[in-house]
């Protein structure tokens, strides 16, 4: 996979750079301010657009969340290109809106804790993840928002093990993970997923693409 990184740490950005090329990835190019990012998908050479972008939250020059402004502004001239946003806090509104955006966008959609960098073979099942066009959601921000107050609404009506379900789909977990996780049976995590998409009147979408749904659906709430 093509990709390039948007990191002003050099020693996070060399290693994403190093353990990506490890496993096969192409680094195109690697950035350390928002600025460049921007110039550099600006009107980028074929040989130089990449099909990934993994980019940095907080970054020069105001070192506030300027990669993300830079991020969710790409996506709208760019929809399929992948982004894979790395922060060290759970998000704010500018999160929210390039997570809204991801299922009208034909590129994947991750945002992860820089804490999960150091667990490569998570961070390299995401990167994989999101590289083909599906959504990973960090974890902990899935708990934040399934834990953000009472349950209100529609989510209300879910069973525990239904929000157990909700949060390893929106962590872009498959049905068969789900079934490993949660040692239970294929037909069971079924039926748990159907009565979830029924209670939140949502549709079933295709892959990974239904977090992004369900996500929005709890954000509503």
């Amino acid at each position: 996979m093509r990709i390039g990184i948007a990191e002003d740490v050099a020693l996070l950005r060399e290693g994403i750079t190093s353990l990506l090329e490890q496993h096969g990835h192409t680094v195109l190019w690697s950035v350390s301010d928002a600025n460049e990012l921007r110039a550099r998908m600006h009107t980028p050479a074929d040989d130089q657009m990449p099909e990934l972008l993994i980019v940095d939250v907080r970054m020069p020059p105001d070192n506030t969340d300027d990669g993300l402004r830079a991020a969710v502004d790409i996506r709208k001239n760019h929809s399929a290109i992948a982004i894979m946003i790395l922060s060290q806090h759970l998000g704010n509104e500018y999160a929210k809106e390039l997570l809204a955006g991801a299922p009208e966008a034909s590129g994947g959609t991750g945002y992860l804790l820089k804490e999960r960098v150091g667990r490569v073979t998570d961070f390299l099942t995401a990167i994989d993840t999101v590289g083909n066009g599906g959504v990973s959601i960090d974890p902990k921000v899935v708990a934040a928002l399934l834990d953000a107050g009472p349950a209100r609404g529609t989510l209300a009506t879910l069973t525990d093990r239904e929000r157990e379900v909700l949060a390893h789909m929106a962590e872009g977990h498959t049905n068969e993970q789900i079934t490993k996780l949660l040692h239970l049976s294929a037909p069971t995590i079924e039926r748990h997923i159907s009565s979830i998409f029924t209670k939140l009147n949502l549709s079933e979408h295709s892959g990974n693409k239904r977090v992004l749904a369900v996500l929005e659906h709890i954000k509503a709430n």
